[in-house]
């Protein structure tokens, strides 16, 4: 491919998802062949393209709003003015790639045979998969590297690579926090009820690193999970975040966190990308395709026979159940002992 080369980035959510694709827009950045990258992201997840890189231009949409169709009309006129040489659907639906394909004919998308909605492929160019590519941060890096993989290239495996975020942030956090250092976040929210890990593991835990010098912060992002906050927190654990924090905020918090302990959601993806330690538990949903795999990212399985079952509700609900307590607090011992080390 020739010449300078103006990308647009199909990538309309969710919060985790666009943190996975991180490594995947450095590898297109890093290209010497182009000249602009843009991204076009559902307008309920902007915030986390905050994160992104400042020559990165964003374009939104409102797929959720009241006049969809209307909606989608004013976007793919916008973007067809912008004339791209091509478009990387790292979304794999069949609305992202519809949408890539109303802006630009070329489209490069996931393996057909591997694809969350096989119509998706209908419409884009279907990039081989490989079967070394476990983790969907590979898997999305092989979409953004096809138009330029050789034959060669195509046969090995694209190696994993932790999301980063490159850039700084220092915005001023919530007045009290800063005398509790060091402390340990626990995020309660799990995008859905099957990831949640019970009130009473949340407690034993907390009790537990407390008793070792550790404060506990509980983050939360809606009015359920601040009420389960302060719910667990009536049990004298630590402190309450007292508002919904900014993209900004949020980050600056997780820089000077000890460690965050999360479900697989947006915001442990968003903390390992910043480079501070995390405790993940997983149950329904594969730790090989999702888990931030850093060095000081820790996991913890429940393994049951029925999982990982990817799904949002369950009549046999065991997984987070069988998360034990003591194996939290064991990871954040041995992040600790791995971090006096160095």
């Amino acid at each position: 491919m020739l010449g300078f080369v103006k990308v647009l980035i199909v990538k309309l959510s969710a919060f985790g998802d666009i943190i996975h694709a991180l490594p995947a827009l450095d590898d297109v950045l890093a290209r010497p062949e182009v000249d602009e990258v843009h991204w076009l992201v559902d307008s309920r997840f902007t915030f986390v393209t905050e994160v992104l890189p400042q020559q990165v231009q964003v374009h939104q949409i409102a797929l959720k709003g009241e006049h969809p169709l209307r909606e989608i009309r004013r976007v793919v006129k916008k973007l067809r003015a912008e004339k791209f040489d091509l478009a990387l659907d790292f979304q794999g639906l069949i609305k992202s790639s519809v949408l890539a394909r109303l802006i630009t004919s070329k489209v490069y998308g996931f393996d057909a045979k591997v694809i969350r909605e096989k119509p998706a492929s209908w419409f884009e160019t279907s990039t081989p998969a490989h079967p070394d590519e476990m983790n969907i941060v590979q898997q999305v890096r092989r979409v953004a590297q096809s138009p330029w993989l050789s034959e060669e290239q195509a046969g090995q495996a694209i190696a994993y690579t932790p999301p980063q975020i490159h850039k700084s942030f220092d915005a001023e956090l919530p007045e009290g926090l800063q005398t509790l250092k060091p402390w340990v976040v626990f995020n309660l929210g799990g995008s859905f009820a099957t990831k949640e890990l019970p009130d009473q593991t949340w407690l034993q835990v907390g009790q537990s690193l407390k008793e070792k010098g550790y404060a506990i912060v509980f983050c939360w992002g809606n009015a359920k999970e601040e009420a389960k906050a302060k719910q667990l927190n009536e049990h004298g654990l630590g402190y309450v975040l007292p508002k919904r924090l900014s993209t900004p905020e949020l980050c600056t918090f997780f820089q000077q966190s000890f460690a965050v302990i999360a479900a697989d959601t947006g915001i442990l993806h968003l903390t390992a990308a910043l480079g501070t330690p995390t405790i993940s538990f997983w149950g329904p949903t594969p730790r090989e395709r999702n888990a931030p795999h850093g060095e000081l990212d820790y996991h913890v399985e429940s393994n049951p026979d029925c999982g990982p079952c990817i799904q949002k509700t369950c009549d046999n609900f065991i997984c987070m159940d069988m998360i034990q307590a003591k194996a939290i607090v064991q990871c954040v011992m041995n992040i600790a002992h791995k971090l006096e080390k160095k």
